[in-house]
């Protein structure tokens, strides 16, 4: 998935809803009733879906649309030749090969970003992020499928969260509406506009330059030392923050199947804010059912290829299929502007190192859950 700024708007436009969504009374039935076909079949769920309804707001006259913030499109990896040997320092080389050897199509979904508030009610004032998914006649079946899979997934999510099983790492739905041309608008809290690949970018670059001009011309080496002890805490805290909402939907028995820096959320990118720094995960339109009851009824839309791939590692059975898609959302994504950031994975006698080697194990089945990897000695944060 990548994320492509765009500005087209000035931050003082605004959109008039009246003239461009359909009728509440018609849209909303359809939005958040139409879209739940072959998603959501059982009894329980339509109770909880009906339930956590009430609460999202769903009157475009509620919402006030600002400027364009962004867009961006998915990309689809079609093929993969797998890890041929165990994972240590001395195979980055090998690993780089691996990824050279992925297949990627664009896909033919293209979402859009604005920023807005709502404009009435209890909320009133609180900002958020629009994001719009294109109508039927531009983005075809797909983009209305997966706008219902998102929302699908949000309202479960949601409506399973209680005071003991919070889901504070994840993006928060606040309501949508659909446009007289068909299009989505689901609206987020705003809780930063930035995400980890874009932390990763900015990080990145930041560091060429100093190679090229000379660290030594910038920093002392008691400032270099205090930087890079602010940036270890800083993508630990991020890279924790992002398993506690897998762990969460891992719990809830629900796959990401979208991971990766660009669908996590920061509410800051300064290192030195870290202990204020709350990551979220978005971007579910690819999640995936893995309660036995869906994985004994048959693959879903999104899913098809996942359990090809299932197939393929040995994985036949409901429990077995359900085991390979956690190891699934958990294998990492190597992101070479991440490169500068992990450094560090020797520290504590490699502690970082065994941790990746371990999430990146070409066995499914030794992979470690969500909740391993949170309480792994790296993560704790004892290294450091």
């Amino acid at each position: 998935m990548i994320l492509t700024t765009l500005d087209c708007f000035s931050a003082s436009g605004a959109l008039s809803l009246s003239s461009i969504c359909s009728s509440f009374r018609d849209k909303s039935m359809r939005f958040f009733g139409g879209f739940n076909r072959n998603l959501e079949k059982t009894t329980t769920t339509t109770r909880m879906f009906r339930r956590c309804k009430a609460s999202l707001i769903t009157n475009p006259e509620s919402f006030q649309v600002g400027r364009l913030i962004g867009s961006y499109g998915f990309m689809n990896i079609t093929s993969y030749s797998g890890l041929q040997s165990g994972l240590g320092i001395e195979y980055s080389s090998q690993d780089e090969e691996r990824l050279r050897a992925q297949e990627v199509g664009e896909g033919n979904v293209k979402i859009r970003l604005y920023e807005g508030r709502i404009a009435q009610g209890p909320l009133r004032g609180t900002p958020i992020i629009f994001k719009v998914y294109p109508g039927q006649q531009v983005g075809g079946i797909e983009a209305e499928m997966m706008a219902a899979n998102e929302l699908n997934t949000q309202v479960f999510l949601q409506s399973s969260s209680s005071e003991r099983n919070v889901f504070q790492n994840l993006q928060i739905l606040l309501g949508g509406f659909e446009t007289k041309t068909g299009e989505q608008w689901l609206a987020f809290r705003n809780d930063g506009k930035y995400s980890a690949a874009d932390y990763a970018k900015v990080k990145s670059e930041k560091m060429s330059k100093y190679r090229v001009l000379g660290e030594n011309k910038f920093w002392n080496r008691l400032e270099q030392e205090q930087t890079i002890k602010r940036r270890r805490y800083y993508v630990v805290k991020l890279l924790h923050g992002a398993l506690c909402g897998l762990a969460y939907m891992h719990d809830q028995e629900r796959l990401h199947q979208s991971l990766g820096p660009a669908s996590v959320v920061l509410n800051t990118m300064v290192e030195s804010e870290a202990p204020y720094l709350v990551p979220r995960l978005r971007d579910l339109a690819f999640s995936v059912d893995i309660r036995y009851s869906q994985l004994e009824e048959g693959s879903g839309t999104f899913s098809e290829g996942l359990w090809r791939r299932a197939s393929a590692a040995g994985a036949f059975t409901p429990m077995e299929k359900r085991a390979f898609g956690i190891a699934d959302d958990m294998y990492c994504l190597a992101d070479d502007r991440l490169s500068e950031a992990v450094k560090f994975l020797d520290l504590g006698a490699g502690a970082g190192w065994e941790l990746l080697q371990a999430m990146l194990n070409p066995d499914f089945r030794k992979r470690p859950i969500a909740e391993a990897v949170l309480n792994h000695r790296f993560m704790t944060g004892s290294v450091l």
